[in-house]
C-alpha cells in the first residue's frame, strides 16, 4: 500500500472515531453539557436576537441578568470595572425599543452621560436617542434618554408626563453611598413608579443582597446578579518624591511582599528630623508624566482633586517641554478645537484663555474639572477617547465608570 493511500485510510478511520464520539456525547450528555443546554431552553427569543447583535457570546452573568428582564423584574448587577454591566443597559433599550416604551438611562455626572449619549447614538442611531443635564439638552422627545440623575429626580418631583416610561437604567448605583449625591438616588428609587422596571448596575459591593432585599421592599421582586471575575488585572504601583514608578509588590504580584526598593526610598522621604514633624512630599509632576512615557503606562488620569491644581499641574508638564503627540496629531487637535469652538467670539475666547489651552491640548496634555466651561470638557473627553489625548489631570469629574482608553490611574493624593 502507498504511503499516500495510507494516510488517506487513517484519516478515514480518525473522522469515523470522532463521529462515533460526537453520537456518544449527543445521547450521554455531560451534567455541564445539559446545563449549558437548560439555560439555552430558558432563553426568550428577544435574547436570542439581542445576542447576535454582537460578534462575541455574552458572559454567564450577562445572560443571567437579561433573563431576569424577561420575566419582567428588577435587577441589580454587581461586577467589577470592565466586566460589561452595560450590556444588561443595552439589552434594557432593546426591550424598550421592541414595546415602544422609552428608557432613561441615568448617570451621577455630565461627563458619564456625555459619553453614553456618544455611545447610544452610534449603536442605535441619533433619531433615537437624546441628552439631558444641566448644560446641554438634545432630542428631549427620543425613546431613549441619557441623562444625570439630578435631572430624573427633578422630573418626578415636577409631576413630568412619564406614561410611557418603560425601564430606567441606574449606572454606577454604587454611588448611592455618596453624601453629597446619594440622597439623589434615594429620592428617585422612592419615587420612581413600581411599574418601571430598574436596571441597577454596580461595582463590586459587600452588601448587594442587603440593598437588593431594601429595593424589593419599595419596588418589589429584584434579583441581585453578581461576578467577582475581573477581566482587567490591576497592578500596584507607588510613585517616589523625584518621580521614580516601582511596583509596589516585589514581584508585581497583589498580596506578595511589598518591594523592599520602594520601602528604602519611603523611609528616606518620610523619617522625621529631630523635634520635628515630617514633611508632607509630592511627587515632581513632569517627572512622574516622564516616568508614565518611559514605562508606556500612559494614556493616564491623574487625580487631583482641586481644580486649580489641575491647572498648575498640565501648565507645569507643558512647561516642562513634555509632548505626547506627533505633529499630525497635534493638528488634528488643534482643527477640532476650532472647528467646535468656531460658534464663539473672539472676547469669550480671550475670557477663557483658549490659546494656551488649545496649545495645552495639542501636546496631549489637558485639564479636566468643573471650572472648565461644558464645550471644553466635552472636548477634552472626545479627544481622549480618540486617544489624541494622552495625560489628563482630572478632579472627580472623570471617576466614576467613564470608559475612557486609560491604561494607568494616578492618585497624587490620598486625603
Amino acid at each position: 500500500m502507498s504511503p499516500k493511500r495510507h494516510r488517506y485510510r487513517e484519516s478515514q478511520k480518525a473522522a469515523a472515531r470522532l463521529a462515533q464520539t460526537e453520537a456518544t456525547d449527543a445521547a450521554n450528555p455531560s451534567p455541564a453539557q445539559r446545563y449549558q443546554a437548560f439555560k439555552a431552553n430558558q432563553q426568550s427569543p428577544e435574547l436570542y436576537e439581542f445576542q447576535a447583535l454582537f460578534d462575541f457570546p455574552l458572559d454567564d452573568f450577562q445572560i443571567e441578568a437579561c433573563q431576569v428582564l424577561d420575566k419582567d423584574q428588577d435587577v441589580l448587577v454587581s461586577a467589577p470595572t470592565s466586566a460589561g454591566k452595560t450590556i444588561v443597559g443595552l439589552y434594557g433599550i432593546f426591550l424598550a425599543l421592541r414595546q415602544g416604551k422609552r428608557l432613561f438611562y441615568t448617570t451621577p455626572i455630565k461627563a458619564l452621560s456625555n459619553q453614553k449619549y456618544l455611545e447610544l447614538v452610534e449603536l442605535f442611531g441619533g433619531e433615537n436617542v437624546g441628552l439631558l443635564t444641566g448644560d446641554t439638552a438634545i432630542n428631549g422627545d427620543a425613546a431613549i434618554i441619557v441623562m444625570t440623575t439630578e435631572v430624573l429626580r427633578n422630573m418626578i418631583y415636577a409631576a413630568a408626563p412619564l406614561a410611557d416610561l418603560g425601564y430606567v437604567v441606574m449606572d454606577e448605583v454604587h454611588y448611592l453611598s455618596d453624601h453629597f449625591r446619594g440622597p439623589v438616588w434615594e429620592e428617585i428609587i422612592i419615587h420612581l413608579d413600581a411599574a418601571v422596571r430598574l436596571i441597577s448596575l454596580s461595582a463590586t459591593i459587600s452588601n448587594a443582597n442587603v440593598f437588593a432585599q431594601w429595593l424589593q421592599t419599595l419596588r418589589g421582586p429584584t434579583t441581585v446578579v453578581s461576578t467577582s471575575v475581573r477581566p482587567v488585572p490591576l497592578k500596584h504601583f507607588m510613585v517616589s518624591a523625584s518621580g521614580e514608578i516601582l511596583p509596589l509588590f516585589a514581584k508585581g504580584e497583589v498580596g506578595g511582599h511589598l518591594n523592599r526598593a520602594l520601602l528604602a526610598q519611603a523611609a528616606q522621604q518620610v523619617m522625621p528630623r529631630r523635634g520635628r514633624m515630617p514633611r508632607r512630599i509630592r511627587a515632581d509632576r513632569p517627572a512622574v508624566a516622564r516616568s508614565l512615557e518611559q514605562q508606556d503606562l500612559l494614556p493616564a488620569i491623574v487625580f487631583i482633586f482641586s481644580r486649580q491644581g489641575c491647572n498648575d499641574a498640565a501648565a507645569q508638564v507643558f512647561d516642562a517641554g513634555l509632548r505626547f503627540t506627533t505633529k499630525p496629531e497635534a493638528d488634528q487637535i488643534r482643527l477640532e478645537i476650532e472647528t467646535n469652538l468656531a460658534g464663539f467670539s473672539q472676547g469669550d475666547l480671550s475670557a477663557i484663555d483658549v490659546s494656551n489651552w488649545e496649545e495645552t491640548l495639542a501636546a496631549g496634555i489637558a485639564p479636566h474639572h468643573a471650572g472648565l466651561l461644558p464645550i471644553q470638557k466635552q472636548l477634552t473627553e472626545s479627544l481622549f477617547a480618540k486617544g489624541l489625548i494622552r495625560l489628563v489631570f482630572a478632579t472627580e469629574t472623570l471617576a466614576l465608570g467613564i470608559n475612557m482608553p486609560a491604561r494607568t490611574v494616578v492618585l497624587e493624593s490620598l486625603n
